[in-house]
């Protein structure tokens, strides 16, 4: 039986539920989807930037990731609103329940991707995988108000790659005997995990297509890109044997991930956003006067490979930097260089505060110990009364501009 795979993908996501949450629960008129509009941060301060765009934003030349008054230089009537994460991950989990409707094998790739392995799920999966698709497509936006992009295919990253073809609210099939008529043609940079600095080094060896990459010398693209030519050169080829993988049910603990905005490719940016994690899975701990004695790391390669890594700690803690140490080393001891698109931190066997034991080494150092507590402590109490970005680390500024 051949693999049946989907991969769905939000049309705008951000601004499409912000938009639905403002009609349907503040009761506005106005649908942001219909103006220029953008999610995003603080308009006065000069590092806040867009998030999402509505299409006629964009026609004004409005940019994800750049800075709000760039976006205003551009298009003077712009309507900017705050982003409501919580409302968002409330329409994502809306989505991924209306999905396992249709498969339980589903993997959420992002806040608004997910895949899923239809193979065996109906009858007419076999021979009319598109109007299945079809359907899925019509339900969700008669259900839940926003549109959908959905790729069918036999593998993840062909049905990936379909999902970018023409927005919005289409379906469209990319099975290995369509890839050289309708992947072929498109230029590298187009090809999934195919990133500025990857395109650059291809383009000096004359591909430009991807079709150019598909019957290139294999030996030559690895000896220039390493794994990672290996992986694209398979793509283009449209060669991907990766399982959809259903997420398991979460142990009991505390812990938070992120889907990066782009693909980090260095430990040391990868570790800035694991300490952002960190403080966040230390303060959630600390709130509820509990301690940690596990610690995971979490990585999700831009490739679909899932890896983590844990240890068992000898003291367990609600420290952040205790927590965050021990995260880096974990994180080095599992990172295999590849791209990674996600990244998350996890604790388990949690116990109450009070019933901390010190082992000698603590007691010996329980002094610098204490002085830590003390120090996230009155941290967590400033972020509680004036907000997150009342205090933040000075890592998390050096690449600021001046």
């Amino acid at each position: 039986m051949k693999r049946i795979i989907f991969h769905v993908d939000v049309n705008n996501a951000f601004l499409s539920w912000e938009a639905l949450y403002r009609i349907h629960e503040l009761g506005e008129k106005l649908d942001l989807r219909t103006i220029a509009s953008v999610i995003g941060g603080d308009e006065e301060s000069r590092h806040g930037i867009v998030v999402a765009k509505s299409t006629i934003a964009k026609s004004y030349g409005v940019k994800t990731a750049e800075t709000l008054q760039e976006a205003r230089r551009k298009c003077p009537n712009l309507l900017i609103v705050p982003p409501r994460h919580g409302v968002y991950k409330e329409y994502s989990q809306k989505l991924m329940s209306l999905l396992q409707e249709y498969t339980p094998v589903i993997e959420k790739f992002s806040i608004d991707e997910a895949f899923l392995d239809m193979t065996g799920t109906s009858p007419e999966i076999q021979t009319a995988p598109v109007d299945v698709a079809e359907q899925i497509r019509r339900t969700i936006y008669e259900r839940l108000g926003f549109t959908v992009n959905i790729g069918v295919s036999s593998c993840k990253v062909l049905a990936k790659m379909a999902s970018d073809f023409e927005k919005p609210n289409k379906v469209h099939r990319l099975f290995p005997e369509d890839i050289q008529e309708k992947m072929w043609p498109l230029p590298i940079g187009r090809l999934f995990l195919v990133g500025q600095s990857a395109s650059r080094k291809l383009y000096n060896l004359g591909i430009r297509t991807i079709g150019d990459l598909a019957v290139f010398e294999r030996n030559i693209i690895l000896s220039h890109l390493g794994k990672q030519g290996e992986i694209i050169y398979d793509y283009a080829n449209g060669i991907d044997d990766s399982p959809v993988q259903s997420a398991p049910a979460d142990a009991k603990g505390y812990g938070n991930s992120m889907t990066l905005s782009h693909d980090a490719t260095s430990a040391e940016e990868a570790k800035k956003y694991l300490l952002s994690l960190c403080e966040t899975v230390s303060s959630r701990l600390r709130k509820d006067s509990v301690i940690a004695g596990v610690v995971a790391v979490h990585i999700k390669y831009a490739t679909f490979v899932k890896s983590s890594h844990q240890c068992t700690l000898s003291t367990p803690t609600n420290v952040t930097d205790i927590l965050y140490a021990t995260i880096c080393r974990l994180f080095d001891e599992c990172w295999n260089g590849t791209p990674i698109r996600l990244l998350g931190v996890s604790t388990s066997k949690i116990t109450d505060e009070a019933l901390r034991q010190l082992n000698l080494s603590d007691m010996i150092d329980e002094g610098n110990s204490r002085k830590q507590e003390k120090l996230d402590s009155a941290i967590d109490a400033i972020r509680k009364k004036y907000g997150n970005s009342a205090i933040m680390r000075a890592s998390f500024l050096e690449h600021t501009d001046e």
